[in-house]
């Protein structure tokens, strides 16, 4: 029942037009980043840390135009619930996705490192620029502990063609696709945070000795996939470019590990170039180890 109703205030809620939806936006963040505070405490502590070369004035303008665009996508995101096809490819663009099909025609498997950045829900829609129809558009997710939410969010996801797998069945699910001679190609969010526990490799990011996973480059070695990473770039509000880069032509033949090394490193160019558009208000840093300045 709780379901439902959140299904459908949410539906109602996405019919309102882009232009109205980033006037709601505006009021939301007024809310989110004066009134509740919204884990500030945790995102000022990511920034100073992260980048110890940034005055005082840099970091609070970095931290106020995340929020900004903390709430925008939390407004894009609603709008998916009904947003059409057409206005999704008007407003999301993979600019150079011949490269991916042109890899798919040749049955190649493609792998695509993703991160925290920039609208990555969109980029679920990835599905409906494949040539061949037949092709496996998948994306690994995180299950929310929220069970409605979650469900929410799945539909939201799934609704442009993409298939959602949940992170701890991926390599029985790839090696159901790869054994059925199924072409796919597999988003992965690759830059979680593992558990103190779980943490068996650690590289430098953002000014910390962080643990990363490293099951992605596992997969792709192991299965052959070809890695690209996916750099996202924000035109305006509500309009987003992807363009696919090669990671290495030859996964297999690198050391453990260097590709994982590879998408940090690119990852990080990333966020460097437009920090506001990480994702800040996890304690994604919470076992890792600030570097000396």
């Amino acid at each position: 029942m709780t379901y439902h109703l959140l299904s459908f205030f949410i539906r109602l809620l996405s019919y309102i037009p882009f232009c109205v939806m980033y006037l709601i936006s505006d009021l939301l963040y007024y809310f989110v980043y004066y009134v509740f505070r919204y884990r500030r405490n945790i995102v000022r502590k990511n920034l100073t840390e992260s980048f110890p070369e940034k005055s005082e004035q840099e970091l609070k303008r970095i931290e106020k135009d995340f929020y900004h665009f903390f709430t925008d996508n939390i407004i894009e995101s609603l709008k998916m619930t009904t947003m059409s096809k057409e206005e999704m490819k008007h407003r999301m663009r993979f600019i150079n996705i011949d490269s991916i099909n042109s890899e798919v025609r040749e049955g190649k498997y493609i792998g695509l490192y993703l991160g925290h950045y920039g609208n990555w829900e969109w980029i679920s829609s990835i599905p409906l620029y494949f040539e061949d129809r037949n092709v496996v558009g998948a994306q690994i997710y995180h299950k929310l502990s929220n069970e409605n939410m979650d469900r929410l969010i799945l539909h939201n996801r799934e609704r442009m063609g993409a298939v959602c797998v949940e992170m701890r069945k991926t390599a029985r699910y790839v090696n159901e696709i790869v054994n059925s001679n199924k072409v796919c190609v597999v988003g992965f969010i690759a830059d979680q945070a593992p558990r103190k526990k779980d943490s068996h490799y650690f590289i430098p990011f953002l000014n910390h000795i962080v643990p990363v996973l490293t099951g992605t480059e596992k997969i792709i070695k192991h299965y052959d996939f070809e890695p690209w990473f996916v750099n996202v770039k924000r035109v305006k509000r509500g309009f987003y470019e992807v363009e696919f880069v090669r990671m290495h032509d030859n996964p297999k033949l690198l050391p453990d590990f260097e590709l994982t090394d590879i998408y940090y490193q690119m990852l990080e160019k990333m966020i460097m170039a437009n920090p506001e558009l990480y994702l800040w208000t996890h304690n994604r840093f919470r076992s890792a180890i600030k570097q000396e300045s």
